[in-house]
Formats: C-alpha cells, sequence, structure tokens
C-alpha cells in the first residue's frame, strides 16, 4: 500500500490576511518608508508638506486665472466703451442727414428742388 503524500504547501500552517491593500494603503506604505530616513524632517509631516505644496500650487495659479479675467474684462470694458461712442456718432450723422433741408441739399445735386406749392389732393366723385 502506499501512503498518501500531502502537498508541500499543506504541511505548514499560514496565515493569508483578509484584508486587501487598497491603493491608498500602498501610497501611504512607500511614503513612510522613503521618507522617515531624511534627516531633519520627520517622516510624519510629508503628506502635509506635500498637500500644503499642492494648495499653494492652486493657491497661484487661481490668482493667475483671476487676474488675467481681470485683465480680460477690463479690455471688454475698453471696447465697449469705443463702440458705444462710435454707435452715438453714427446715430447722431444719421439724424442730422435726415432733415429736410439736409436731403434737400443733396437731392439739389441731381436735379431735384422743393415745391413752394402743398400738395393737392385728388378727390373721386
Amino acid at each position: 500500500m502506499t501512503a498518501y503524500q500531502f502537498p508541500t504547501s499543506m504541511h505548514k500552517d499560514t496565515y493569508k490576511s483578509s484584508k486587501k491593500r487598497s491603493l491608498f494603503t500602498y501610497i501611504e506604505n512607500r511614503l513612510r518608508s522613503h521618507y522617515t530616513s531624511l534627516p531633519g524632517l520627520p517622516g510624519r509631516y510629508i503628506p502635509w508638506v506635500l498637500f500644503l505644496f499642492f494648495l499653494g500650487i492652486v493657491y497661484v495659479g487661481n490668482t493667475h486665472y483671476y487676474e488675467k479675467m481681470v485683465r480680460s474684462i477690463e479690455q471688454l470694458e475698453q471696447d465697449v466703451d469705443t463702440l458705444r461712442v462710435d454707435y452715438t456718432t453714427l446715430q447722431a450723422d444719421y439724424a442730422f442727414d435726415c432733415k429736410q433741408s439736409e436731403v434737400a441739399k443733396r437731392v439739389a445735386k441731381i436735379g431735384l428742388c422743393e415745391t413752394l406749392y402743398p400738395p393737392l389732393k385728388i378727390r373721386l366723385k
């Protein structure tokens, strides 16, 4: 009779963790192991320093974006003022050109003149 042989992995009592490692656990372990050897700065402060660095970058970027928008708004306000002046000037010129005396001067060049008599009424009987 041959004896049954157990697989080699069955002979050892091993404990398998039921916890799954997440991405954040991996990052935390990597940061902890890399930055604990820095002289003068304990490794536990490195995530906070990186977070503050990130907030600083966001703050500076937001400030640049705000200043860019303010310059753009000021430029657009100047353009609107210029266009408003142009519109008012054109409107005044048009109102001046539509006066009866100005129209009479312009059509006199082609031989038309203003009548001195009022228009006649045509009545049907």
